[in-house]
């Protein structure tokens, strides 16, 4: 009977954690056993089946799914070899962990000792416990509410993120776009070029069958024919230029 103060202090004092963390994210759970589990890092239960590892992996899916419906439904012009590429830059665990900083939910992961007391948390727990914390709410809520709380979270990157990896590697994806489209593949011609031949700039245009494309600046050939490369996507696509003819720019 003597211990039951204790107890009851003790569980006033992880239901309290348990709320602030609640309010960091935006979301109150109906199981905060969910919410428990998915802050608590395998170094830091009492058995495996205890962490949030499973909550992880059922996370991973959940996000995965919000993404590609998303990628899917707003860019119908993009192959599956560009949509794959953009998925994987969104849900990444390098943007997982900076979500979860973001939230800072560091302060909220329970680990054993010694993890993470030399320096900051590893970027990779930081990721975990944002895909945990996705597979928590989806069991709570269900995938409506899921769905809600990770285009909250994601939203703000999703643009981003598609503006600056979409032309990653457009020499490969042009390549597929015009033999899917067109039978052919390109080719790079160079139109100038300026400079010391230290520093020399490339001013380089992408041709499909008959159809040249707006030119781009590089500073050495592989660059410029890269973004001249986007340029040619982003007029298939009739988007803006990416890479606008800028003097040697």
């Amino acid at each position: 009977m003597a211990d039951e103060p204790l107890l009851a202090d003790a569980t006033s004092v992880e239901s309290e954690f348990l709320k602030q963390c609640e309010e960091v994210i935006g979301y109150h759970f109906r199981q905060p056993a969910l919410l428990q589990a998915a802050l608590t890092h395998a170094s830091g239960a009492s058995d495996r089946l205890a962490s949030n590892e499973r909550l992880e992996f059922l996370g991973d899916a959940v996000l995965g799914l919000v993404v590609c419906e998303q990628l899917y439904h707003r860019y119908p012009q993009y192959m599956v070899g560009e949509l794959t590429k953009l998925k994987s830059v969104v849900v990444s665990r390098q943007t997982c962990a900076q979500l979860a900083q973001q939230l800072g939910l560091g302060r909220f992961l329970r680990v054993g000792p010694g993890v993470g007391r030399a320096g900051p948390l590893p970027r990779n727990l930081l990721g975990d416990v944002f895909e945990s914390l996705i597979g928590a709410i989806y069991l709570d809520g269900g995938l409506e509410v899921a769905r809600s709380w990770v285009l909250q979270q994601v939203g703000p990157f999703l643009e981003r993120i598609v503006s600056t990896a979409q032309y990653e590697n457009a020499k490969s994806l042009l390549q597929q776009l015009a033999q899917k489209q067109f039978g052919v593949t390109p080719v790079y011609q160079v139109l100038d070029e300026k400079g010391p031949d230290h520093c020399k700039c490339f001013q380089v245009v992408a041709v499909v069958g008959k159809e040249r494309f707006a030119p781009a600046w590089g500073r050495s050939k592989k660059d410029a024919e890269e973004k001249a490369a986007a340029n040619a996507l982003a007029q298939l696509r009739k988007e803006p230029l990416p890479y606008p003819d800028q003097g040697s720019g």
